[in-house]
């Protein structure tokens, strides 16, 4: 099954639209233009590794420039905000990071003797079924549903790929234009402004 495309430029080029409003122009271009970030929340060889399993959980091989979403999860660690809700088996979320990479790295020793970045990709990939199935071994997932860990990890770094313009582009989304002007609401009736397959 071929990927559909779209043109280039198509959610940067609304953003100087009146299709959307200013905080929302305003958010999506200071994603556009960050700068790489260090870390403030994890570690250095915590957010290394976070770099490792989030470019495991969503491969970034199609060309474009690399999003950063480990550093967006840092940043909101460091800045102490969450969605305002947790499983009652887990902890904090500074905890549940902080926790869940530890888990990582002790089932990577538990299984391949080595640290989880050392691994394949195949390995890399089995630890993380284990986590997400809570069947990885380590001590540390004893203290915390490895599951629940992983539902959580991955649905950050899910929402931060896809929040940016450029993967926007990239599927073709422009709900971003956020001012009250969609009037063409059937099945495949596009608005003049949304893309069209390449």
């Amino acid at each position: 099954m071929s990927i559909p495309k779209y043109p280039p430029n198509t959610v940067r080029s609304l953003l100087s639209t009146d299709y959307v409003t200013d905080v929302t122009r305003q958010v999506l271009t200071e994603r556009l233009s960050a700068p790489s970030r260090q870390p403030e929340f994890f570690s250095a060889a915590e957010y290394s590794l976070l770099e490792t399993v989030c470019h495991r959980l969503i491969p970034q091989d199609d060309g474009l420039q690399i999003i950063e979403i480990w550093g967006s999860i840092d940043d909101r660690l460091a800045e102490n905000k969450s969605n305002g809700w947790r499983y009652d088996t887990m902890p904090t979320d500074h905890e549940a990071y902080r926790r869940g990479l530890a888990g990582l790295e002790e089932s990577a020793q538990g299984l391949f003797q080595q640290p989880f970045q050392r691994l394949s990709s195949d390995q890399q990939d089995h630890i993380l079924s284990l986590v997400q199935t809570g069947d990885a071994p380590g001590d540390t997932w004893k203290t915390m549903p490895s599951e629940r860990f992983f539902e959580e990890m991955l649905a950050e770094a899910v929402e931060n790929y896809y929040s940016h313009p450029l993967v926007q582009e990239m599927i073709g989304y422009v709900g971003m234009a956020d001012q009250p002007a969609w009037n063409r609401l059937g099945l495949n009736n596009l608005e003049d402004r949304e893309p069209r397959q390449i």
